[in-house]
């Protein structure tokens, strides 16, 4: 059997994709397509400002404690916001459902894959468009 794509853990043949476990037949995927996931705001927002609250409220309170607890809480919002990852999603659309084949942060990687797919899938419709010998 030809493996047109085999890599990470991804391979797609003529007949099927196959990503971590799940197999999706490729005669039943109807559509697919590329979701990017941003990062998330709120709770980085919220942890940012509870700091802020705590810091102020330390200030105006005279108390160290409550300075260095808002302070750190600060600290872990803004953390919290750098370590987080946009990440890519292919999402297969295979009888009437929506799920999610594979996820990652790079993109190239992700529409690569889409790209084999959709040749593979092209590729199927010539198959069946050929008399056969």
């Amino acid at each position: 059997m030809e493996l047109p794509f085999n890599e990470r853990g991804v391979s797609v043949t003529r007949t099927a994709l196959s990503v971590a476990g799940q197999v999706f037949p490729l005669r039943d995927v109807e559509d697919l397509r590329v979701v990017t996931v941003p990062r998330n705001r709120t709770v980085p927002t919220i942890l940012s400002l509870i700091g802020v609250a705590g810091f102020a409220a330390g200030i105006g309170f005279g108390s160290a404690v409550a300075i260095v607890c808002g302070l750190m809480m600060i600290v872990v919002g803004w953390l919290t916001w750098i370590t987080q990852d946009v990440t890519h999603r292919l999402i297969v659309v295979s009888g009437g459902e929506q799920r999610e084949a594979l996820s990652s942060v790079e993109l190239a990687f992700v529409e690569r894959v889409a790209d084999v797919i959709r040749g593979a899938m092209a590729g199927k419709g010539d198959a069946a468009a050929r008399p056969a010998q």
